[in-house]
């Protein structure tokens, strides 16, 4: 998973064919819940770029996006937001992989 570091790379990721950022945050224990499966929904799923956000370092595009809670995931396709998956709730593995199965249907 790409780390995103600058607002430049973050455009870049998401006027990729298809991307997934994860918005996160190192102190927040259900972003690190989903740590352990994220590398195979990285190989089952490579038609997206995935994408780490540091919600800290990004407060302001979390504000401005509406994403309030953590773990968040955002799916672009060329610039354009086609899917979200943003509570503040837990997410488990399945719930995420059918996020991205909906994903590669729009």
């Amino acid at each position: 998973m790409k780390t995103i570091e600058s607002h430049e790379e973050l455009k870049k990721a998401i006027n990729d064919d298809l991307s997934l950022l994860m918005f996160s945050a190192d102190w927040c224990p259900d972003c690190r819940f989903v740590e352990p499966f994220l590398p195979e929904l990285e190989a089952n799923y490579p038609e997206f770029t995935f994408c780490y956000v540091d919600r800290d370092k990004f407060i302001d595009t979390c504000a401005e996006w509406n994403i309030f809670g953590i773990p968040s995931f955002l799916a672009f396709k060329n610039g354009n937001e086609i899917n979200r998956f943003v509570s503040k709730d837990r997410k488990t593995k399945e719930e995420i992989e059918q996020f991205l199965t909906d994903s590669l249907k729009k």
